[in-house]
């Protein structure tokens, strides 16, 4: 299985300039645990986490004024539609992350997380009879 037939092409994009508190309040409202932070003047695409989020609280910092572009990961691994599954695992593990931006060409594709590959790799449920 591939990592198009897994990943969430509906994404949350955010600016640099959300403060993490707008940044987590609409992650929470859509249940997700990572943005895509688009920002057109440094042409860069980075991603904000909820454990960047529980970092930056969890040493003090104010979500309220903290701004995305400070806590978004600087070296962003991204996927391919067309790796594997296990490519997508593997990169992962090795990254010491749970999400990653999948790119088609330059353009933002997607978003695949470790519960997208579980939910690829668990047997489809029994139906109820």
């Amino acid at each position: 299985m591939l990592v198009r037939d897994a990943m969430s092409t509906v994404i949350l994009t955010i600016g640099p300039a959300h403060t993490l508190r707008q940044a987590a309040t609409l992650m929470s409202a859509r249940r997700i645990g990572a943005a895509v932070v688009l920002d057109p003047d440094a042409g860069g695409i980075g991603i904000l986490t909820e454990r960047d989020i529980l970092n930056s609280v969890g040493i003090g910092q104010n979500p309220d004024t903290e701004r995305s572009h400070a806590h978004t990961t600087a070296d962003v691994v991204f996927a391919s539609p067309t790796w594997t599954l296990e490519e997508a695992a593997r990169a992962m593990t090795e990254g010491g992350f749970r999400h990653l931006v999948v790119l088609d060409g330059a353009e933002v594709a997607g978003i695949v997380s470790v519960r997208d590959i579980i939910r690829c790799w668990l047997p489809a449920p029994a139906p109820v009879s």
